[in-house]
């Protein structure tokens, strides 16, 4: 068995009014050096959004999420900043700020597979259980 590595993570998350300070969950961000991955998985429920904000610009948000995994992904589709390293792309991305589209603050912990763990986290951040 394969020795687990440390990892960071980050919840995306929209803020509609930053005044008011209400926000949802919309993704996930996970940094491992060991295994050299960034990746984020976004899944926005736009009903929930809609609910929260009905005069949000869905297409604004849209856009601003659809570029995070373009980030993490790197290269020169993701603008100059696609050009940094990983570690570097994940700080720029989770680094604070004002704005509709935000991060949480980064925690950590131990995995051996990041893309089973960043699945595991949007189900537990994300994703709202359906009643059954």
């Amino acid at each position: 068995m394969r020795a687990k590595s440390s990892f960071e993570y980050a919840i995306v998350r929209i803020v509609p009014r930053v005044e008011r300070g209400e926000c949802m969950n919309a993704g996930v961000l996970l940094h491992c050096s060991a295994h050299d991955y960034l990746g984020a998985r976004i899944e926005l429920d736009e009903a929930r959004l809609l609910a929260l904000a009905p005069d949000v610009d869905l297409e604004s948000v849209r856009r601003h999420l659809a570029a995070i995994p373009r980030v993490c992904e790197g290269g020169p589709d993701a603008g100059p900043i696609g050009l940094l390293s990983r570690k570097e792309r994940f700080s720029w991305l989770v680094a604070t700020r004002s704005t509709m589209i935000q991060t949480s603050e980064v925690h950590v912990g131990l995995c051996d597979a990041p893309d089973l763990v960043l699945d595991r986290l949007l189900d537990k951040l994300v994703r709202v259980p359906r009643s059954r």
